[in-house]
């Protein structure tokens, strides 16, 4: 049951998780846990940190606890089942990523901007601060964690390293075994020596070539070698020896990138460079030679970050849409994390598939992604533009801008066109799900379907209806709106049987048409042009009546459903939520409100609608036939709410409170002007993960060894001979699953007590009882009271099933006969009689 007052704004995808380098789990060697244990890969997501198994994709526990945006994570180089995080919210916490614990907090006092770990020193982490009255100005400080029993301790030990760093964690790197950190910004690199306390400072030429601004952009460090590794806003990628030396330095350039290389990585061995930037091209270097290099093309989305694992085998790439790549040490892609991918610009709105319940909106250029909001995936991506886009900026491409389910999901509708302002290229294509392939394939492209940009478009929703009702209705800036039918196609050339074609074309007063929708029955069309609702008949297309509320023209309309089917709904740019009455054809309330979304609840008379004012997002539910809300809530989020929609549940959920009774059957969604995701709900994002993707159990890490096979083959093929020959199955008490023995395998080996301790407990717990008495014995003692009652007449024996306990019989509903003593005694000596001569045959 859900408590009143306990709902709150959960996030629940689409966070950044480009806020920092990703980080794999240390080599399971390292790790202790076994030959072949499962590989991790922990990235920063907003202000949460997500934990991912690299061999199934899935997301397996997210560790909130930040305030604010996570800059950093790394792996503690003294125990690596633990991890450092630091956020803007200027702390430093320490996890155990493998139960989700938080151990540690460190409080810093100032806004963290990158975090740094070296094994050399101890008990110290480097992270990069704003210098205190100086702005956009920053500095490396070493931090000395503070020990304490608390968990919540505050650092007081900083000391400056470098000043005038930058502001990114790609913009500073440690060298070979920590002598030295190197620290990029505009067109000066600085090395400061630990030990000498030596500080050289090279600068670049400021000038710009044609090939473009040759600023820094990033650094890495060789791991073996002195050299360091520096990416250029002109694409170049500069290698510098012998930096020991202020003037006798030297360098070599490298250079494929068209553009700014935008993070780089060295393999374990320093054999390999990898770089990466907005050509979505992972490039390999072999040996600093410009002319060996292998390249991994087409990874979707320009590369923000790269980042290796402790043993060389994986390769990570993080990618301005939230995709994560994960790639082989032989450069061949592995697989692809995706969850909520960002788009440039959501233009299609956020729709829900009726089939998966999946929310659908832009993903990269010209596709749209499936996101499963259950596993916080991506479902599949559907290439409705099937173009190649170019990442160049000033290119005019064609893009996806809408899309419309049908009632039951069967047909989509989709519109594409070209980022012209003036005479624009569209395209309205009609897809229809194929069951075979359970997909899309595309049924209807209509060229130019409107003169001027489609401005809406929607179904008329009518679930019990076949294909004869269905009906697509576009609007468009050129002042009319078109109804699309679905006919036969007469071709005998065509590949599909039916097509769509326009059956109808109307326009009020030569105003732009901007919003369309149906009401439930379908019987009536709401078209808004520009300041007026017009309400037509979709039977003979007549205009029935007409709705202005001046001044500002209408931004979203929407019919009410059930028991408020009869009011009409709109809300102006002006900052006016109106209700029309259908049958009175008049104003029934109207509200002083700056709504930017007004979204209905498919399955009840609710409609929810998002304000922005004063730099916040407050929700307003209501319903039309009542002009005051049934739940408001002020300052919903401090970003812009542009997009919602109302997901079904799978079965209505228990509320208690009436003041919840609108989230019972359907739950909302909002998307903010930073394409986050957000939701109502009474329970945190940690818990609306399923029990099983949450578990990182220990058995299901381990692999299963030939011993392990042998020995489980052997018990399986013994206890189907006992079963055949009737034996019972006798489990020993070392075989059953004993408390203590469950608790010593799954607890972390770092918080468990000394052997000592658990030896006793251990050994204990492998004792068989002298109360308890085994099969053979209670069957002896079965066999010798048989016995003595052998001369026992039948009245007994039926006197002594009357006395038995039925009740559990008569629970099920039926009666069991019971075997008497004489029985029983019979039916043992068949038991006990060899019949293996019987194989023979």
């Amino acid at each position: 049951m859900v408590a009143p007052g306990a709902l709150r704004v959960v996030r629940c995808g689409g966070s950044a998780v480009r806020g920092a380098r990703a980080v794999f789990s240390a080599d399971s060697k390292q790790v202790g846990r076994g030959a072949g244990a499962a590989a991790y890969l922990l990235c920063a997501s907003g202000d949460f940190v997500k934990v991912y198994s690299v061999s199934t994709e899935e997301t397996l526990r997210l560790m909130g606890g930040h305030a604010d945006l996570v800059t950093g994570i790394q792996l503690n180089p003294h125990n690596h089942m633990q991890l450092y995080s630091s956020s803007l919210d200027g702390t430093i916490k320490l996890w155990d990523f493998m139960d989700g614990i938080l151990i540690k907090t460190f409080t810093i006092g100032s806004k963290l901007l990158a975090l740094y770990t070296l094994a050399s020193a101890e008990d110290s982490v480097f992270v990069v601060i704003p210098k205190k009255g100086e702005r956009d100005t920053f500095q490396l400080v070493s931090v000395k964690l503070t020990k304490g029993a608390g968990q919540d301790l505050e650092v007081k030990e900083l000391s400056v390293v470098l000043n005038d760093v930058g502001a990114s964690v790609k913009h500073t790197a440690f060298g070979r075994e920590g002598a030295y950190v190197v620290s990029v910004k505009d067109m000066n690199l600085q090395v400061y020596f630990f030990e000498q306390k030596l500080l050289n400072r090279f600068s670049l030429s400021t000038t710009k070539t044609k090939e473009g601004d040759n600023s820094f952009s990033c650094v890495v460090c060789h791991p073996t070698e002195d050299c360091i590794a520096t990416g250029h806003g002109d694409g170049k990628i500069r290698l510098w020896r012998n930096f020991h030396h202020r003037k006798e330095y030297t360098y070599s350039t490298l250079h494929w990138h068209h553009d700014i290389v935008m993070d780089m990585a060295f393999s374990m061995e320093g054999t390999r460079l990898l770089s990466g930037g907005v050509e979505s091209v992972l490039v390999q270097w072999h040996n600093e030679s410009s002319c060996q290099k292998d390249f991994l093309p087409r990874l979707g989305s320009p590369i923000e970050y790269i980042s290796m694992s402790s043993d060389g085998t994986l390769c990570c790439t993080l990618h301005t849409d939230n995709r994560i790549t994960i790639i082989n040490s032989n450069l061949r892609f592995s697989r692809s994390i995706q969850g909520l991918i960002k788009s440039r610009d959501v233009k299609t709105g956020l729709v829900v598939d009726p089939r998966t319940k999946a929310l659908v909106l832009n993903g990269e250029p010209g596709h749209l992604q499936f996101y499963s909001l259950q596993s916080d995936q991506q479902l599949f991506s559907l290439d409705i533009v099937q173009r190649q886009y170019i990442h160049q900026a000033g290119l005019k491409q064609s893009d996806l801008v809408k899309v419309a389910f049908s009632a039951q999901g069967t047909w989509l509708a989709t519109v594409e066109e070209s980022e012209e302002v003036t005479d624009p290229e569209l395209q309205l294509k009609l897809w229809l799900y194929d069951e075979e392939t359970q997909s899309f394939k595309l049924n209807t492209r209509i060229n130019t379907p409107h003169d001027n940009h489609i401005t809406d478009m929607c179904f008329r929703d009518m679930d019990e209806l076949g294909d004869e009702s269905l009906i697509l209705v576009t609007t468009g800036r050129d002042c009319v709106f078109k109804v699309w039918v679905l006919i036969e196609d007469t071709d005998p050339e065509a590949q599909q049987s039916v097509s769509w074609s326009c059956d109808f074309v109307g326009s009020y007063r030569n105003y732009q048409a901007t919003n369309c929708c149906f009401s439930e029955d379908g019987s009536l069309l709401a078209v808004s042009f520009e300041e007026t609702v017009t309400v037509w008949d979709t039977l003979t297309w007549d205009l029935k009546c007409t709705f202005c509320h001046p001044p500002g023209n209408i931004r979203n309309i929407c019919f009410g459903r059930l028991t408020c089917s009869k009011y009409l709904i709109g809300a102006t740019d002006y900052g006016f939520l109106c209700c029309w009455n259908l049958l009175t054809c008049a104003l029934e309330w109207s509200a002083h409100l700056n709504i930017v979304v007004l979204q209905p609840d498919p399955l009840s008379e609710h409609i929810a609608a998002v304000s922005w004012l004063s730099k916040e997002s407050s929700l307003f539910v209501f319903k039309p036939s009542e002009p005051l809300p049934v739940y408001i809530q002020r300052n919903i989020c401090k970003e812009k709410i542009l997009l919602a929609a109302f997901v079904p549940r799978d079965e209505p959920e228990m509320i208690s409170s009436e003041k919840y009774l609108w989230l019972r059957k359907s739950q909302p969604f909002f998307l903010t002007d930073t394409q986050e995701l957000m939701t109502l709900s009474t329970k945190s994002l940690e818990e609306r993960l399923t029990p099983s993707s949450k578990q990182l159990a220990v058995e299901e890490c381990l692999p299963v060894t030939p011993f392990s096979l042998l020995l489980g083959k052997h018990r399986h093929q013994q206890a189907e001979e006992n079963l055949d020959l009737g034996k019972p199955v006798v489990h020993n008490k070392q075989e059953q699953a004993s408390p203590a023995v469950k608790e010593l395998l799954h607890t972390p080996a770092h918080v468990l007590p000394s052997a000592s301790f658990l030896c006793t407990i251990f050994i204990n717990s492998l004792l068989i009882s002298k109360e308890s008495k085994s099969a053979e014995e209670v069957a002896d003692e079965v066999e010798m009271e048989s016995e003595k009652a052998e001369g026992d007449s039948d009245e007994e024996d039926v006197t002594a099933m009357e006395q038995e306990d039925t009740s559990h019989m008569e629970f099920l509903g039926e009666m069991t006969c019971k075997l008497s003593k004489s029985q029983e005694k019979e039916l043992r000596k068949i038991r006990k009689m060899d019949y293996s001569w019987i194989s023979a045959f």
